[in-house]
């Protein structure tokens, strides 16, 4: 078994750790930004961590209605510009917590008066030392290159920061994620029956929308440093702008259509997506009719609590597949752990 596997099969008490671990602190920030004239949010994060800011913006922005920033570091690493930050809360996600340009736009921030938080898995980074406060991802060491379990983590605490932010997320709510992760776990071996046929895909589209999006993001980047898969990934809405010309006869799309506000638009795609004879492949929690799409059959849940559920069987797929094609996932080609940019 892959490191990768063995991490993405950990997430469940890796979940319940962390939100255990972090429900004081979200109760302490909600107090202290209770108190505070915050109008912004900015989250801060490079790769993986960055999909899991995507889903920040989309979460904090629909539960609370704080507009919601994703940082460009170079704008404080290159261009050494001094933004006006002091009634902005500033997070910066990092699974190492070592990267210098988000650690540089948490250091400038907090100096422009912003509040600062740090989510990192690493308790001892020098992220911890930059910012106000920090959460950590209790998720053990993650050992393979491929984010995963640092990635729901990720996701879980950003539940937490919106509650924080005065957002209608009750904890005891939260606390059902394990389970729901649990539950999704139990398709490991459909899913590994699944892979066969993509053993020879050398290209794909991931689509979500919404609170989804990120996970298209993620499961792209999965595809790409796991199973050198070149991987666009689209909001379904942007897909139709453009890209969906680039849809041909068996042409793999891989869709993310959970229950909620996004579901009708996205059956829709996958409907013309059969008229176009796509291979299509959908994340979703029931059939969807009219067309010859593949389901992953995942439990329905409420919109907002799907990301997690819904990654990780897409997780699952990007291991599986990377055992069929005998590539190791755990150490990608010129990757390594922790990546300094600047």
């Amino acid at each position: 078994m892959s490191r990768m596997l063995a991490e993405i099969l950990e997430q469940p008490d890796a979940l319940t750790r962390t939100l255990a671990r972090n429900v004081v602190g979200a109760r302490r920030l909600r107090a202290v930004l209770a108190k505070r004239d915050i109008r912004m949010v900015v989250l801060a994060a490079r790769g993986t961590s960055d999909n899991a800011a995507t889903f920040g913006r989309y979460l904090i922005e629909i539960t609370t209605g704080l507009p919601v920033s994703l940082a460009a570091p170079s704008v404080h690493t290159l261009y050494r510009a001094n933004l006006r930050l002091e009634h902005a809360l500033v997070v910066g996600i990092s699974q190492s917590g070592a990267g210098p340009d988000i650690n540089s736009v948490l250091a400038d921030a907090r100096r422009s008066g912003a509040l600062t938080l740090g989510i990192t898995n690493e308790p001892r980074s020098p992220m911890t030392r930059v910012v106000d406060e920090c959460w950590l991802v209790h998720s053990g060491k993650e050992l393979s290159v491929a984010a995963t379990k640092t990635y729901t983590g990720q996701l879980l605490l950003l539940y937490l920061l919106a509650h924080a932010l005065g957002a209608p997320i009750a904890l005891d709510e939260l606390s059902q994620i394990p389970d729901e992760a649990r539950r999704a776990l139990g398709l490991r071996e459909h899913i590994a029956e699944m892979v066969e046929r993509y053993r020879f895909m050398s290209h794909a589209i991931v689509v979500g929308r919404g609170l989804s999006y990120a996970n298209a993001l993620e499961l792209a980047l999965k595809l790409m440093e796991t199973c050198y898969i070149v991987t666009e990934r689209f909001s379904s809405a942007d897909f139709l702008h453009g890209p969906i010309a680039l849809v041909q006869a068996d042409f793999p799309v891989f869709v993310f259509a959970p229950p909620g506000p996004t579901l009708k638009q996205q059956e829709s795609l996958l409907k013309r997506l059969t008229s176009l004879h796509a291979d299509t492949l959908a994340f979703a929690s029931r059939e969807i009719r009219g067309n010859r799409t593949i389901i992953v059959p995942i439990q329905a849940t409420s919109d907002l609590y799907t990301p997690i559920p819904y990654v990780i069987p897409a997780q699952l797929f990007a291991a599986s597949l990377a055992l069929v094609k005998k590539i190791n996932p755990d150490a990608p080609r010129q990757l390594a752990k922790v990546t300094q940019t600047v």
